[in-house]
C-alpha cells in the first residue's frame, strides 16, 4: 500500500476494521426476551462497534509524515520543493485595494512592468540562485467593523480570488493567499481556502498582527495581535494533509513577524518536510532599524527559512530613509529566501 495516499490508506484501514468487527460479532448472542415476542437466536450478530475514522485518519497522516521525513533525510527535501533552491520575490497587497500594497495600487500592466524590472534586479544581484516570482494577495482581511458575526474580517469573493490566480499564472508566478483572522481563528478561516490550496502553485501566508481572538474588545490596528506555536503547528499539519491527499509538492507557509510577542513559544513549532516555513520580517523603517528587527525577531528565534519585507511607501519616509537594495538584503545573515514588496 502506498503511504502517499491518505485516502487509499483510510479506505483500506476502514475495510479491515469493518471486516474484523463483523467476524467477531458472529460469536455474540442476542438477549433473552426480545421486544415484540420475536424468537431469540443465539447466532444473531450484534451491531458492529463504530469505527473511529478520526483515529484512522491520524494514523494515515502519521505514516505519510514518516515517509516524507525519510525522503527528506535521503534527498535533502521533497520533490518539487521551492526552497532553498530558489529565492521567492513577491509583490504584496490586494488586487481590489490601492492602500494595501503594490499589488493593487497600480494598474495591472503597469505593476507587472515594474515587477519584471524588480525580478531582473534580484537575479542580477545574485545569479547563483534562480528567482521565483510570486504574488501575495491578502485574501481574508481584518476589517475596521465587526461584521454580522463580530469577527472583524472579510474574505475576498470567489471572483476576486480567481482573478488573482489568473494574474499569477499569466505571469508565471506562484500565489500566496494571506489570512488576517481578526477575532476569528486560523482553524476557522484557513479551511475556507482549501479548494485553492489543493492546487500546486498556491501557497499560504498567516498574519499574527491581525490575530486578535485572545484580545476581546480590541479592534484591528489598535494593538498588535499574536499567534502561538500551536496555531502554526495546526497550520503546518493542515497543509501537510493537503499535500499528501493531493500528491502535491511541498507548500510554502509565510508567517509575518516584527515583534517578539507576535509568535509565542517558537521552540515548540514542529516542522514537516511537506511544508516549508518562512518566518518573515514584516517591519518598516530605515535600513538600520529593519536589520535590527531581522536580527532580534527572525534570526534570534530561528524556525526554518527567513523572509524580509520592503515597503515602497513607508521605508523611504522620512528622508533620508530609503528602500534597501537587493544586494543589501542578500547580504543579511542568513540571506532571506523570501522577499516581499508592499
Amino acid at each position: 500500500m502506498s503511504f502517499n495516499s491518505t485516502s487509499g490508506f483510510l479506505a483500506a484501514a476502514l475495510g479491515l476494521a469493518v471486516a474484523s468487527l463483523s467476524f467477531s460479532a458472529c460469536h455474540s448472542s442476542a438477549p433473552e426476551g426480545a421486544a415484540g415476542g420475536a424468537a431469540t437466536d443465539s447466532t444473531t450478530a450484534a451491531a458492529p462497534a463504530p469505527v473511529d475514522t478520526v483515529k484512522l485518519k491520524m494514523l494515515a497522516m502519521r505514516r505519510d509524515s514518516l515517509k516524507a521525513d525519510s525522503i527528506a533525510r535521503k534527498n535533502g527535501q521533497l520533490p518539487g520543493a521551492i526552497l532553498p533552491g530558489h529565492r521567492i520575490v513577491a509583490f504584496y497587497g490586494n488586487i481590489r485595494s490601492k492602500g494595501m500594497g503594490i499589488l493593487g495600487r497600480e494598474p495591472k500592466e503597469q505593476m507587472f512592468r515594474k515587477f519584471e524590472g524588480v525580478l531582473k534586479e534580484w537575479q542580477a544581484a545574485d545569479p547563483s540562485i534562480p528567482v521565483q516570482a510570486a504574488l501575495h494577495n491578502v485574501t481574508i482581511t481584518a476589517q475596521g467593523t465587526p461584521g454580522k458575526d463580530g469577527k472583524w474580517r472579510l474574505m475576498n469573493s470567489k471572483a476576486t480570488i480567481e482573478e488573482v490566480i489568473s494574474w499569477a499564472r499569466e505571469h508565471k508566478c506562484i500565489l500566496f493567499l494571506d489570512v488576517q483572522p481578526g477575532h476569528s481563528t486560523l482553524q476557522v478561516e484557513v479551511p475556507k481556502l482549501e479548494q485553492y490550496l489543493k492546487q500546486p502553485d498556491i501557497h499560504l501566508g498567516i498574519d499574527p498582527e491581525f490575530s486578535l481572538a485572545t484580545m476581546p474588545g480590541i479592534r484591528p490596528n489598535q494593538r498588535i495581535g499574536t499567534l502561538d506555536a500551536k496555531d502554526v503547528n495546526w497550520t503546518i499539519n493542515y497543509l501537510s494533509r493537503i499535500v499528501s491527499e493531493n500528491k502535491l509538492p511541498p507548500k510554502v507557509l509565510t508567517v509575518h513577524r516584527f515583534t517578539r510577542k507576535m509568535i509565542t513559544n517558537y521552540k515548540n513549532i514542529k516542522l514537516d518536510p511537506r511544508v516549508q516555513v518562512v518566518m518573515h520580517m514584516d517591519g518598516h523603517g530605515d535600513p538600520t532599524l529593519k536589520k535590527d528587527s531581522y536580527k532580534d525577531y527572525i534570526v534570534a528565534e530561528p524556525v526554518q527559512y527567513t523572509g524580509f519585507k520592503l515597503f515602497y511607501e513607508y521605508d523611504p519616509k522620512p528622508k533620508p530613509h530609503r528602500l534597501m537594495t537587493p544586494s543589501e538584503v542578500i547580504a543579511l545573515k542568513p540571506s532571506p529566501l523570501y522577499v516581499q514588496y508592499q
